[in-house]
């Protein structure tokens, strides 16, 4: 698909949202999508750009504690309460295959550990150690002051309602049918 500027009579010259052009993607030969798909492929690819970013950021943040983002991505799903790996999948949007690399990974490292589910005797729940505990605490310092950064340049308010807008969306995501978000 290409991205070109909008050049038909409906919204021409536009701006939308944050003062970006209107804009057509072509999904054929001179086909112009609907107005609906030019919003859907920016998300996408809004949503795209910024998992890179976020991916990036925490690869810095998790370094000097030992980890990498995806390490900590699955700890951090498990500090509150133990998970079994199909549920921290879900929870995270990824397959459980590549959970349970890192699980073992983590489990190998002393970093957590398998615990017996009362629920279902071979999914076993993942929780982690004291020693992966301490690793995430250290990531603590550096994701406050992102945290404080992006309030302090986006706002509070607007902070709050971008998370909601982002949780809305994975909400509708989920909720199509065929549903669209299993890995």
């Amino acid at each position: 698909m290409s991205r070109e500027e909008h050049t038909g009579a409906v919204g021409d010259g536009e701006q939308v949202g944050g003062g970006e052009p209107v804009v057509n993607v072509t999904v054929g030969e001179g086909v112009a999508a609907r107005p609906e798909q030019d919003l859907l492929t920016r998300t996408a690819l809004g949503v795209f750009r910024l998992n890179g970013q976020f991916v990036t950021v925490s690869e810095e943040m998790a370094r000097p504690a030992g980890l990498t983002a995806a390490w900590w991505q699955v700890l951090g799903a498990v500090l509150r309460d133990p998970q079994p790996v199909a549920g921290i999948a879900r929870t995270m949007g990824i397959t459980r295959q590549s959970v349970q690399r890192v699980a073992d990974l983590l489990v190998r490292r002393g970093l957590a550990e398998y615990a017996p589910n009362p629920a279902h005797r071979r999914a076993k729940l993942l929780r982690p150690t004291a020693e992966g505990r301490a690793a995430v605490q250290r990531i603590q310092p550096a994701h406050a002051d992102l945290a404080t950064r992006l309030k302090e340049t986006l706002g509070e308010e607007q902070f709050a309602q971008t998370a909601q807008v982002l949780e809305r969306l994975s909400e509708a995501l989920a909720g199509l049918e065929p549903a669209v978000t299993e890995p």
